[in-house]
């Protein structure tokens, strides 16, 4: 992971504008003074930079916006940071001292960093605050839409702050980044926006809570402000542990709250107060992470109380769509801080990642560890069934879809992807080693399952030697299928007709020798294209229990197998959610601007 080399000489960021001003004299961020609409131009402008590595924009002149847009800050991993460079250290040091305090004692030069963190984690409450200088309404601001299908403009990083009911104060607090939609729908003008979260995230609890209570739920939602509170605005914390307290310490100086209304962030450059009703409304829809549209659903309503700005606001702005983009740089960051602390929760475990190409919850890779037995050799797997239950319980990590989980050796790797699947598939035992979970709960974004919210489980466990020498040439002719290409050794794409069900049972007297894994796709040559589009295709597009099949398959004592191959059919089918595609009257427009003499000229290079 990156090393910062922290200067106290310089002050910790009080404000989004002291960060804009700090990249721009580093030579990290470039202005742009071409008009640009805030309606899918400037989105496809911070696609392009975000693709090719560039700097953070600031956007000086956009058609329907009052004032200064800034995106792509965390667009790259050395610039993220940079940007935290003033707590990032200290927020390593603290979370290395929770995990192992003994260990950490024994080295008092890093030990130090711990009180100056603590310090820095107690919130300051302050008699003004700038995020209140200049009342506003929500027709106001900047209507960014990233998508042509997008059902209206959307808040992208927004920091949406509540507190439990029944213990209300900064302690019991929750800030998270659930997105909210300015307008469309059936929206109020001036007096609703949509609050779109997802299932297992802190603000259920409250909103729960509140509801018992027969209560609204008093919600602020904070936009801008020093770039360490939209950074933990999307940590995933432990329940109960508030992330406003983190968000002080990643930053490197206390945040500052309003002593007259302390659920007022001080620092913020928006604010949008209001409470959290029981009725829900349309949202959506909404380009997100899994490279499609989340559609319309009900979700709930924020009724607007008031609408405030700092007098030099700028408005922070991202891109979601399919992996990579900015929030790819969050994981990344994410586990360099908390990937220690999973084998501190789940004894046993190793490492868990989530795989971003593939939309973060479709597919989980892991790596545990077989101790049940040490004195006999490991022939298939029991304790990694323990560790993979245990996984698929902790927090958002429930909400995987596929876990494919090994015994740890010294060279596997989780993040590598390619070698992971492999190390897999040359050990699992199709007639063993597959664990369905039915009926149950899945993402909220994913499309695959029977219903919002609503899908299936597979949890793949593998352990012990070599079971088979996997396969690198695709055969001449395999049955059942149009054409077929090799994605990497053990590993089948192939397109077909009619029921995967079908095709799988037609290869069960057609064995495919070296080949335990065949994917069904619309389009082979782009499946086979990168490891990248395999998995987004292969685990976005299907739903294990109704989409993995295999030949040879049996039911045996309620558990399912096959002999020979599994097939996973992942093609597109009723009620998936449409793929991400830009505007070509758009892309025709960015491009244009970005020609010789052009004032987009070399950005995107």
């Amino acid at each position: 992971m990156p090393t910062v080399a922290v200067t106290f000489l310089q002050k910790a960021h009080a404000s989004l504008r002291e960060c804009v001003l700090d990249l721009e004299k580093a030579g990290k961020l470039r202005t742009i003074d071409a008009e640009l609409d805030a309606d899918l131009e400037v989105a496809a402008v911070h696609r392009r930079v975000y693709a090719a590595g560039g700097p953070a924009l600031l956007f000086r002149n956009v058609r329907g916006a009052r004032f200064p847009l800034v995106s792509n800050l965390f667009g790259t991993k050395e610039r993220a940071y940079y940007i935290l460079r003033h707590g990032i250290e200290d927020a390593r040091a603290l979370l290395a001292a929770r995990l192992a305090p003994t260990d950490f004692l024994k080295h008092p030069l890093d030990a130090a960093a711990v009180p100056r963190a603590l310090a820095h984690a107690v919130p300051r409450f302050v008699r003004s605050a700038p995020s209140l200088a200049i009342a506003s309404r929500v027709s106001e601001l900047p209507r960014v839409r990233a998508w042509p299908r997008d059902g209206g403009a959307f808040v992208t990083l927004p920091q949406v702050y509540t507190e439990h009911p029944d213990s209300p104060g900064l302690s019991r607090s929750n800030l998270g980044m659930y997105r909210v939609q300015l307008d469309g729908n059936d929206y109020e003008r001036d007096r609703e926006v949509g609050l779109h979260y997802q299932i297992h995230r802190g603000i259920g609890v409250h909103h729960a809570a509140a509801i018992a209570r027969g209560e609204p739920l008093r919600a602020n939602v904070f936009v801008g402000g020093p770039p360490a509170m939209t950074f933990a605005a999307m940590l995933p914390l432990p329940e109960g542990v508030p992330e406003v307290l983190f968000a002080g310490v990643l930053a490197g100086r206390a945040t500052r709250w309003l002593r007259e209304h302390p659920s007022v962030h001080a620092d913020a450059d928006f604010v949008i107060r209001g409470e959290i009703e029981r009725a829900l409304k349309p949202e959506g829809p909404f380009g997100d992470h899994l490279g499609y549209y989340s559609e319309r659903h009900d979700f709930p309503v924020l009724r607007v109380d008031s609408v405030t700005h700092r007098d030099d606001a700028i408005w922070p702005f991202t891109v979601v769509g399919r992996p990579p983009q900015e929030d790819t740089t969050f994981g990344e960051i994410v586990h360099d801080l908390f990937g220690a602390t999973v084998a501190s929760v789940i004894p046993g475990v190793r490492a868990v990642h989530a795989v971003d190409e593939a939309g973060v919850h479709p597919l989980l890779l892991a790596v545990g560890s077989e101790r049940y037995a040490p004195y006999r050799k490991t022939t298939k797997p029991m304790e990694l069934l323990t560790q993979a239950n245990a996984i698929l319980g902790q927090g958002q990590l429930s909400l995987a879809k596929y876990l494919l989980i090994a015994d740890g050796t010294s060279h596997l790797d989780v993040r590598d992807v390619r070698s992971f699947l492999m190390h897999v598939l040359e050990r699992i035992d199709p007639a063993r080693d597959l664990h369905f979970q039915t009926h149950t709960t899945i993402d909220t974004l994913d499309y695959s399952g029977t219903a919002l919210n609503e899908g299936s489980k597979l949890v793949v466990a593998a352990c012990g030697e070599k079971r088979r020498v996997l396969g690198t040439r695709a055969p001449d002719a395999l049955f059942g299928a149009l054409a077929a290409r090799v994605v990497m050794p053990g590993v089948l794409v192939a397109r077909a007709r009619g029921p995967a069900a079908d095709f799988a049972a037609a290869l069960a007297p057609n064995a495919i020798e070296g080949f335990p894994l065949v994917v069904l796709v619309d389009d082979d040559e782009l499946a086979a294209r990168t490891v990248a589009n395999f998995v987004w295709i292969t685990f976005t597009r299907s739903d294990p229990a109704r989409d993995v099949h295999g030949a040879g398959a049996f039911v045996r004592d309620k558990a399912w197998g096959c002999t020979g191959s599994i097939v996973i059919d992942a093609r597109i089918k009723p009620g998936h959610a449409p793929v991400l595609e830009e505007e070509p009257a758009t892309t025709k427009r960015i491009e244009s601007l970005a020609v010789r003499g052009g004032p987009l000229q070399g950005l995107f290079a």
